[in-house]
């Protein structure tokens, strides 16, 4: 039982982790190297982690996708698209994918002469199920060595913090409240009950006694 709940909440954990490290936004200071639109095909294992179409357009088993390449300082490449979120989940508001990629065609620059960036963006990349982090806004900075603070992740957690303490002391009140006293009343009948089984116990062996004695008494 006691593996049980700790994988139960192992379990529980990794989920919330997944779930927040793939919807909160992340920051990367990159060097944009290209755009590019190609058309990509949905299937029922990547759907889910693409966002809706444009606002105004109809949705459909593929569409053309735009994308931004880009590069870290240390070489390592990312491929991010660019969707917009509109009002759905998750809640970035992004109306403006045309102008994203436009802004950051401007940017493109080499190796040589580098232009550093930082795109703020959410989600994951996977080349095997052909899934790509959502790029929501893009702004210059001086180097790759700019330390960035994500003031709204932090903001984010402390509000998490906040009603998760709120809901265990919602949930603490309640268990003092109804269910210790439920728990302390069960415990009051059965040790009730285990009195009246011993009680019977003993009955049933004074009876048995004197159910002996009379056989010895008229028998020997």
């Amino acid at each position: 039982m006691r593996w049980f709940k700790w994988g139960f909440w192992i379990v529980l954990i990794a989920l919330v982790f997944a779930f927040l490290h793939y919807t909160l936004p992340q920051r990367d200071i990159v060097r944009v190297t290209g755009t590019e639109i190609i058309r990509q095909d949905f299937s029922k294992w990547n759907r889910i982690f693409y966002a809706q179409t444009d606002s105004g357009n109809n949705e459909g088993v593929n569409r053309d996708l735009r994308l931004i390449n880009t590069s870290y300082p240390d070489g390592k490449v990312m491929v991010f698209r660019n969707e917009d979120t509109g009002f759905g989940w998750p809640w970035y508001f992004k109306l403006d994918s045309s102008n994203l990629q436009a802004e950051a065609a401007d940017r493109i620059s080499t190796r040589a002469a580098p232009e550093w960036v930082v795109i703020k963006h959410y989600g994951w990349r996977n080349e095997f199920l052909s899934i790509y982090p959502n790029a929501v806004t893009i702004w210059d900075v001086e180097g790759p060595d700019v330390r960035i603070i994500p003031w709204s992740n932090i903001a984010i957690y402390i509000v998490m913090g906040l009603f998760m303490l709120g809901f265990y002391r919602l949930v603490q009140r309640f268990k003092r409240r109804k269910i210790d006293p439920a728990l302390a009343q069960i415990e009051e009948r059965w040790d009730a009950v285990e009195a009246r089984a011993a009680e019977a116990g003993e009955d049933v062996d004074r009876a048995r006694g004197g159910v002996r004695a009379w056989f010895k008494r008229w028998f020997g």
